[in-house]
């Protein structure tokens, strides 16, 4: 069974993955370090991790499984995903998948050393309905995608 875990602080999309989880019946872990509102569903699970770095991220990694979709902005975390074989959404629907992990990793930790260095960097470009779109069109087709797939099983390591 597919599962959705969102990496809910400060996430853009969340009504947007309910709806979809809704439509193929998914379980999704909203996991934030401070009480969230969300929809009263059975599909639906708030979960309300304690404050500091990166428990949030550690409870979904710990959790997630081959074939599960995690919706994050957070490298790392998606790095973490993607090795146990789940699939990292953006919220600006640019999936993280083994390709891509290795190239986000390497340019966020330019961008954190060219800041510890003193240099202003870009922030990142406004999110805006497109991006909201586009993030709704491929979370329906990853989903539709891994329902199809046989299911993969990793080695013990793995």
């Amino acid at each position: 069974m597919i599962r959705i875990f969102i990496d809910s602080d400060a996430c853009p999309v969340k009504d947007e993955v309910y709806r979809v989880a809704t439509r193929y019946k998914l379980h999704v872990f909203v996991v934030s370090n401070r009480m969230m509102a969300v929809p009263a569903s059975p599909l639906i699970e708030r979960i309300v991790v304690d404050a500091g770095p990166d428990i949030a991220d550690d409870w979904i990694a710990e959790r997630v499984q081959s074939r599960d979709i995690v919706i994050t902005a957070d490298i790392p975390l998606a790095a973490r995903c993607v090795e146990k074989g789940a699939y990292v959404l953006e919220h600006k629907g640019r999936l993280l998948d083994g390709d891509a992990i290795g190239m986000a990793l390497a340019m966020r930790n330019l961008m954190t050393d060219l800041r510890s260095a003193g240099m202003i960097t870009p922030g990142s470009a406004t999110f805006g309905k497109a991006d909201r779109s586009r993030f709704l069109s491929e979370l329906d087709t990853l989903v539709v995608k891994t329902r199809k797939q046989p299911i993969r099983l990793l080695p013990p390591n793995g």
